[in-house]
């Protein structure tokens, strides 16, 4: 993943156009955002920048709006040649701090992840900003779950990369081979097996734990009670 946006400043800078132009081509429907931060800040993609330059061709040759509108409906514009697509995901994407926010993680420890190789920013805007998919949030909590239940950060990488390698199936299905989708789901088919596996043995352990502790606060319970009742219990000395 890992594409570049740009926000609206950035956009506009790269464009060569002005904000008021901006909003009418939106207003128009003649180009539209690619999605949204949190804090509702507009992001922009190359394809849209793309598009844009075309469009202001248009606005050159002396084509009102609603002229180029009519002929994004009835022509459309020069496409890519073909090749593997690289559309950015319509829809919200959270920087570190709503990422950490949401999932209850630490930005210190989504840098870390990041720095192991654990997850990967969806894309990131060209002054810098990493930016990620709704998705992880969940495999921010997911991540966490795996370090409690003691995993290795090298079993955890793995994992993680099956859920993000699932991520861009779902996302970009139609850009990739049939074979290569194949193959990257059969991977994670068997990885996926492997931790059922290793998840019901821990579920037998936690099991396990819950009933030895269960059984053994009532001990404690019981005789914390005998030990209150003893006679001669010095005064003064705590009974806790």
């Amino acid at each position: 993943m890992d594409k570049t946006v740009f926000t609206q400043d950035e956009f506009l800078l790269k464009a060569g156009i002005s904000r008021e132009a901006l909003t009418e081509w939106i207003k128009w429907k003649l180009v539209r955002p690619a999605g949204f931060t949190e804090e509702q800040v507009p992001l922009f993609s190359d394809e849209t920048l793309a598009r844009t330059a075309h469009i202001q061709k248009l606005v050159e040759f002396g084509y009102g709006l609603d002229e180029i509108q009519k002929i994004l409906k009835k022509v459309g514009l020069p496409q890519k040649k073909a090749g593997k697509k690289t559309a950015v995901a319509k829809g919200r994407f959270l920087t570190v701090g709503d990422l950490a926010e949401r999932s209850g993680v630490s930005p210190r420890t989504i840098k870390h992840w990041e720095d192991k190789g654990i997850i990967e920013p969806d894309m990131r805007t060209e002054g810098g900003f990493r930016l990620y998919s709704g998705d992880y949030v969940h495999l921010c909590q997911l991540i966490r779950d795996l370090q409690l239940f003691g995993y290795a950060l090298e079993e955890i990488k793995g994992a993680s990369s099956h859920f993000r390698g699932l991520m861009t199936v779902r996302a970009e299905m139609d850009a990739l081979s049939k074979a290569d989708v194949e193959a990257k789901l059969e991977a994670m088919l068997n990885d996926f097996q492997a931790l059922f596996e290793k998840m019901k043995l821990l579920k037998e352990g936690i099991a396990r734990w819950d009933s030895l502790l269960k059984k053994e606060k009532k001990d404690i319970l019981s005789l914390k009670a005998k030990n209150r009742k003893r006679a001669g219990t010095p005064q003064g000395q705590p009974d806790a």
